[in-house]
């Protein structure tokens, strides 16, 4: 990955929609970040952001919209993928494997938030989608991999 990419990858993690604003795509930049905002505000994602990161996970399970905040996951890794394609970052045909697994492995994970534990813990609606992230990169880079050689 070159550095350029990296930095739109960053930026895309930060806010979807600023690394297409870096990469010049500005129409496309512009859609993501209101569709970040929109569904932020709907899902009340910052609220829930806040009280998961002060261990109140049963209060921020009560704020979550699910049906907005099912939508984040998809917008969130398209919109880092977009970024990093758009800067001329992985250029094999499969790279785009890991961030659609890693979306559906996080909407998964948001799925049961409200009432899967592991090890006796209830991560709740922002702790247990971002474990879920690791299986789905990883998965995906094993899809891929698997048909690169196929392939």
């Amino acid at each position: 990955m070159n550095k350029s990419a990296f930095e739109k990858l960053m930026w895309s993690i930060a806010l979807p929609g600023f690394g297409q604003y870096l990469n010049g795509k500005y129409f496309k930049g512009t859609v993501l970040l209101i569709l970040e905002f929109l569904i932020n505000v709907q899902a009340n994602f910052n609220q829930i952001i806040l009280l998961s990161f002060h261990g109140e996970v049963n209060e921020a399970i009560k704020y979550a919209d699910y049906q907005w905040l099912m939508f984040y996951p998809c917008l969130y890794f398209f919109s880092i993928w977009d970024a990093m394609k758009d800067a001329g970052g992985k250029k094999d045909p499969y790279s785009f494997l890991p961030y659609v697994f890693a979306a559906f492995f996080v909407t998964v994970g948001l799925i049961y938030s409200s009432n899967l534990k592991i090890f006796g813990v209830l991560f709740g609606p922002v702790w247990l989608p971002i474990l879920f992230v690791f299986p789905g990169i990883i998965i995906g880079f094993i899809v891929g991999n698997i048909l690169n050689k196929i392939y």
